[in-house]
């Protein structure tokens, strides 16, 4: 596949060349990926933040988490994909090649821990005084052994997002026709759909505090 290194220029701007479809298809995966990863990694920061202070901040915690939930789900979504395309022979994929063994190997763990931690998060809102205990425990200690996977996970991609993420909004390597703009409109829907779930879990926050 040609590298945008290669491309033509046009009047001093680079142009992208034609790829054949399912290469491009590759290629869109792998911005959607790493725009949502870059997304996700400026979400989770600042959800790191309200934990050092979970008691003034709960709210804040709240919204952000219930905020997350649908950017996780397209990043889940883009990475499944990829890894039955990969693994069901499909050439493009196989051209582009996999992730190091090992975050292939801690990938579906960082899923089911995700997984784990936001919907215990979520339950927490929801249940009562006595069960509370058990999901407490859940979500703390998810949340300890996702951090130490999703660090390694952070390391071993951010080259990879820091370079990928960008593609779509620079002249120089903007695909050509919709696939740009319907993969920034799938995460600006993602964030909109997470904001009134945040707001409407606010409320939760208040009536049952951690």
């Amino acid at each position: 596949m040609e590298s945008t290194r290669d491309a033509p220029t046009l009047g001093g701007r680079r142009v992208e060349p034609d790829r054949p479809p399912e290469d491009a298809g590759v290629e869109g995966n792998a911005r959607l990926t790493a725009m949502t990863g870059a997304l996700l990694l400026l979400l989770l920061a600042a959800e790191g933040v309200t934990i050092v202070r979970i008691g003034p901040l709960l709210k804040l915690h709240v919204f952000l988490g219930a905020l997350l939930v649908p950017p996780i789900a397209v990043k889940l979504a883009s990475t499944i994909y990829r890894f039955g395309r990969y693994y069901g022979g499909a050439p493009p994929y196989r051209r582009k090649g996999a992730p190091p063994l090992v975050l292939r190997l801690l990938g579906p763990l960082l899923v089911v821990l995700t997984v784990v931690m936001f919907a215990s998060g979520v339950a927490l809102l929801f249940v009562g005084i006595d069960a509370r205990g058990t999901l407490l425990f859940l979500h703390r200690a998810s949340f300890i052994l996702w951090f130490a996977v999703m660090a390694v996970h952070v390391l071993g991609h951010l080259i990879e997002v820091g370079r990928i993420a960008p593609r779509d909004f620079l002249p120089s390597t903007r695909q050509r026709g919709h696939r740009g703009a319907l993969r920034q409109l799938v995460i600006l829907g993602a964030l909109a759909v997470g904001g009134v779930l945040g707001a409407a879990l606010l409320g939760r926050a208040g009536a049952h505090p951690f």
